[in-house]
């Protein structure tokens, strides 16, 4: 129903009775919308800004939670289809973890590495990675990676091949990875490891969206 909000951030609160959040004036209606402590620090008040944001429609709640990039809303309702996460535990861990560092951890299977998060334990860090790890690959077998038009020189096809699943999971067309992995592989020379590719690769889509 939304997928986001410009306007003039009025407040942000990292601590209240209502949890962390901002009040974003968008034509003369304020907007309150739930945010992680991560996002809210990144946020100066009376600033003009555009919010990517998630609604949650429950029995009992209804509320938007915004984000500053795409990636970062993309995530949170990644990581709200698993069961029994939701949106304070989604945040959290989100808190906690960079996009990068967290896809990087699903890819590693570390589940001791996301059980520093509040709130998860080590029960629910394996519950985490095992249904998000199979949802990446199941993902990326659905669009078939072309890769012909990839310069690899001493690069691990494999790994280029890793990233831009994670980045078609994200909801980014076989092209726009393409593009934007091709551009990290000429101007970043020094990246060799899929962790490093993906993060400039997300550095570049967000500068284009």
């Amino acid at each position: 129903m939304y997928d986001y909000l410009k306007g003039k951030i009025v407040s942000k609160q990292q601590v209240s009775y209502r949890g962390s959040h901002l009040v974003i004036d968008v034509n003369s209606v304020g907007y309150l919308v739930n945010a992680g402590k991560r996002t809210i620090e990144k946020i100066q008040e009376d600033c003009e800004i555009k919010i990517y944001v998630s609604l949650i429609h429950k029995e009992d709640y209804m509320g938007l939670t915004g984000f500053i990039t795409k990636e970062e809303r993309d995530i949170f309702n990644i990581l709200q289809s698993v069961s029994g996460i939701g949106v304070k535990l989604a945040l959290l861990i989100l808190d906690e973890f960079s996009i990068e560092e967290l896809i990087d951890i699903m890819i590693r299977e570390d589940f001791k590495e996301l059980s520093r998060a509040k709130g998860v334990g080590t029960k629910v860090a394996q519950k985490i990675i095992l249904e998000l790890k199979d949802k990446l690959v199941n993902w990326a077998n659905v669009i078939p990676s072309d890769l012909s038009d990839i310069k690899f020189d001493n690069i691990n096809q494999d790994c280029v091949a890793e990233v831009q699943s994670v980045l078609i999971s994200l909801g980014y067309s076989s092209g726009e990875s393409k593009k934007a992995i091709s551009e990290v592989l000429n101007y970043k020379k020094e990246c060799t490891k899929a962790e490093d590719i993906l993060k400039y690769s997300l550095e570049y889509l967000s500068k284009m969206s």
